[in-house]
């Protein structure tokens, strides 16, 4: 598969779990499988990092579950989605041997879709469906987290 399909696929775990999408780019990094030494974005494979985003993403699990945590889709959690999945995929592209500057477009354009499509699926699920949000949340979490390690394994 395209390391640039992979990429964008990293950018819909940022669509669908902001911070998820770096913390697994920060562990892909660490593990090895994302070589960051050398390009400008080296400080996503340092501890420091490697912690703050994966408390932040740890976080972000927790607080998507509470019943007044706005929609991904209004401006501000979808300009931190379309940030955070630029900055995954540029990383991502990098430490693959892409241009940073077109893994961050694949990025951001996978964040933007995948925060819509997620909104949408989970909405259909919980309102049409009648199934409980809590599951669903879940659900997305495993498929955001699982997605997200699989894309960087592959990449």
């Amino acid at each position: 598969m395209s390391a640039l399909i992979l990429v964008f696929l990293l950018g819909c775990v940022s669509g669908l779990r902001s911070l998820t999408a770096p913390a697994v780019v920060c562990w892909a990094a660490h593990f090895g499988w994302l070589h960051l030494a050398g390009t400008k974005l080296a400080f996503m494979d340092h501890p420091a990092t490697l912690l703050i985003f994966t408390l932040l993403a740890v976080v972000e699990l927790i607080v998507d579950k509470l019943p007044k945590t706005p929609a991904r889709t209004a401006p501000m959690g979808l300009t931190a989605r379309l940030i955070l999945g630029g900055l995954s995929g540029a990383a991502a592209a990098a430490g693959s041997g892409i241009s940073p500057y077109l893994g961050g477009a694949a990025g951001s354009i996978g964040a933007l879709a995948g925060a819509f499509a997620g909104y949408n699926v989970r909405r259909t699920l919980v309102s049409r469906r009648h199934l409980p949000d809590f599951p669903v949340a879940l659900t997305e979490d495993v498929i955001a987290i699982v997605g997200g390690v699989l894309v960087t394994w592959r990449i």
